[in-house]
């Protein structure tokens, strides 16, 4: 039986909360009064309970957490707060992102041969062109309409998964799959985005990370590689096709990873980002008029809006951290949103700062699993943050910004806003 903290400790694990909002007050009670708290996994959204975990929110910890895989382990639970099914274990545990060194650090290097930062950049003037012309299509439904337009489902939305299929050479016809598959995946919360939960023969809900769920992308992704080894491309599929280090099982794995995660950190961050300047008019105009420098408003932007809101670890050994005992088998839930306001680290963390220097922010996590794609994201991110002020000259709302529910994501589903 866990030790569990005294006392009154807010609810951060029902994902319903994040629908309106991510919860600043509740981290704030955490990180001040239980930075290592004990919380409740109860059936929720037709899922069924849980037997706990412990929620970390201080910076520092959550640092510690992410450096050190050999006390929180990636492996042995897998990294989302739900456990899988047992059955499902051994299958989700072939993902990187599920892994611990030294294996982690092999498949790590062999995709990075392929994520390299050359081909990266060799997208920037495409996706520039993309975000103009996205918003330019946008502006004009808008004026023949009522002079509203939301940004996520005309603009940001598109503009991440036609990025993202372009780096992994997707052709043009099948770029709704990988649209469908994220939100199969990510938003398996949300009904407005999964749609009900499918159910196994003993009307259990079916994981979407199970074997079952991922067939179809996995058949896609070895029919993919295998027209890539005779038609190939200066993409990323192509460089995992002539990989001969990778089996069969690893390179399923990898196209899920970066179909999934690479699609929906800019889907979130994208539109997070916007919906913060949208709600500070006068950081808006630094940026417009040039004097707020991109590299810094970026960051400061991914602070205030990390696309993942948590990622979950298992205490592999008996292990304390921050004067909580936590016996080995624990369940350790980093929560990155509650890390990027620490005011232990950041100065006035609720203001934000597009000159916020040093910024160590932990929206692309840390240690051995840091976000391999961050650099496509910061691309991304800083073209678009270039694009937006050049054709909406102001950012005002429209109405309010619908949000995912979710405890994992930090999704917005819809940004309306004026064209005028």
């Amino acid at each position: 039986m866990s030790t569990r903290a005294a006392g009154p400790v807010p609810d951060v694990f029902d994902p319903r909360r994040y629908a309106t909002g991510v919860p600043y007050d509740a981290y704030r009670v955490l990180r001040d009064e239980h930075p290592v708290a004990w919380q409740e996994e109860p059936e929720v959204l037709g899922w069924p309970a849980g037997p706990g975990f412990w929620a970390v929110t201080r910076h520092a910890d959550v640092v510690r957490v992410l450096k050190d895989s050999a006390s929180y382990s990636s492996h042995l639970g897998a990294t989302q707060i739900r456990d899988p099914d047992p059955e499902d274990l051994p299958f989700i545990r072939r993902m990187m992102l599920n892994q611990d060194p030294p294996g982690h650090g092999r498949l790590r290097r062999l995709v990075s041969r392929a994520f390299t930062p050359g081909r990266i950049e060799r997208f920037a003037a495409v996706a520039r062109e993309r975000a103009r012309t996205l918003l330019a299509a946008a502006l004009e439904r808008a004026a023949r309409g009522d002079g509203t337009l939301d940004l996520v489902a005309a603009v940001t939305d598109e503009y991440a998964l036609l990025n993202l299929t372009d780096l992994l050479g997707v052709p043009e016809q099948d770029r709704g799959l990988l649209l469908r598959w994220t939100q199969r995946v990510i938003g398996y919360q949300d009904p407005d985005e999964a749609g009900p939960p499918v159910l196994d023969e003993s009307g259990k809900p079916l994981n979407p990370r199970s074997p079952a769920m991922l067939r179809d992308m996995f058949d896609y992704a070895h029919q993919l590689a295998a027209h890539k080894r005779r038609h190939p491309g200066d993409d990323v599929m192509t460089a995992l096709a002539h990989e001969d280090e990778l089996s069969a099982p690893e390179l399923e794995m990898f196209f899920f990873l970066l179909t999934v995660a690479g699609n929906d950190t800019v889907r979130s961050a994208a539109p997070g980002g916007l919906l913060a300047l949208a709600g500070h008019p006068a950081s808006y105009d630094l940026l417009r008029t040039g004097k707020a420098e991109l590299g810094p408003a970026v960051e400061e932007l991914l602070r205030w809006h990390p696309p993942v809101l948590t990622f979950r670890r298992t205490a592999a050994r008996d292990t304390e951290l921050a004067g909580r005992r936590i016996p080995a088998g624990d369940k350790v839930v980093v929560f990155h949103a509650a890390a990027n306001r620490d005011e232990r680290v950041f100065a006035d963390p609720d203001r934000l700062d597009l000159a916020r220097s040093p910024n160590p922010h932990v929206s692309f996590g840390d240690g051995p699993h840091v976000c391999l794609g961050a650099h496509f994201a910061r691309l991304q991110l800083r073209l678009l943050y270039e694009e937006v002020p050049r054709a909406l000259p102001g950012l005002r709302l429209a109405g309010p910004a619908e949000r995912l529910v979710s405890n994992f994501i930090n999704g917005i589903k819809s940004l309306p806003v004026r064209a005028g």
